[in-house]
């Protein structure tokens, strides 16, 4: 008896597996889009791009700094434009008479001062002392020596003018005839005209000299110290920075 073939392949299994499998992958079965493994094939992320720069900060300042007449500030403010590029360091000339107002009315963050100076409210840090010198006419014979005693300066007119910061008072010398001269610099000029002496630190001779005068050191005469102050309750982070600055501190020290 013949054996039927309805049931389709040998030993009577149905051949629709394949066919299954092809009609299931054409309509996008699961099977579908697979890939050889049999893992589902992913899109790649693109690759994130270099970090944003964070903007840099807007430059602060300026830090103003006060001198006085003769006061040179310029290795230090060197050293603040090293340290400190984008804080600009704006100097503003100060008369010793205004010193203290200066400070006190924020006019100035820190002031490079002679004493004395009233001290309340104040942080003030003594940086160096001048030594007096007596300015006279180039032709003066006090210019054959290289130091004077008060003693050399007996019957010489001596000049005051109204910016004096020392306060000199010498015996044996002459009160002039005329009004005491505004301010060092007419004082000076003056002397050049060969009357009388006027007394000084020795940079202030320096800032007013000229081709017809000459100064020289007075032994046992008084002193100007020059200081660096500022307002106690207004110690900002740049003050602190110029302090570290004129007390030699490299950037790396601590305060």
């Amino acid at each position: 008896m013949a054996k039927g073939r309805a049931g389709g392949g040998r030993g009577g299994r149905p051949r629709r597996d394949a066919l299954t499998r092809r009609t299931a992958k054409a309509k996008g079965s699961p099977l579908a889009g697979k890939s050889a493994a049999g893992r589902p094939q992913r899109t790649p992320k693109p690759s994130p791009g270099p970090a944003p720069t964070p903007p840099a900060s807007e430059p602060a300042g300026p830090f103003r700094l006060g001198a006085i007449p003769g006061a040179t500030p310029g290795k230090w403010i060197d050293t603040w434009n090293e340290r400190m590029p984008r804080t600009a360091l704006e100097l503003v000339p100060l008369a010793v008479s205004d010193q203290h107002h200066a400070l006190i009315e924020s006019e100035v963050d820190a002031a490079l001062v002679r004493l004395p100076i009233d001290r309340d409210g104040l942080d003030v840090i003594p940086l160096y002392d001048e030594v007096p010198v007596v300015v006279c006419a180039r032709d003066s014979h006090l210019t054959v020596a290289a130091e004077l005693d008060a003693v050399d300066l007996e019957g010489e007119v001596l000049i005051v003018p109204r910016d004096d910061v020392l306060g000199i008072r010498i015996p044996g010398t002459v009160a002039p005839r005329f009004a005491p001269p505004p301010d060092t610099a007419e004082a000076i000029a003056t002397v050049a005209a060969g009357v009388g002496i006027v007394v000084v630190p020795m940079s202030l001779a320096r800032l007013h000299q000229r081709k017809d005068t000459e100064y020289r050191p007075l032994r046992g005469g008084p002193v100007s110290t020059v200081a660096l102050a500022w307002v106690t309750d207004r110690t900002s982070a740049e003050v602190e920075t110029f302090v570290g600055i004129v007390r030699g501190r490299t950037a790396n020290s601590s305060r």
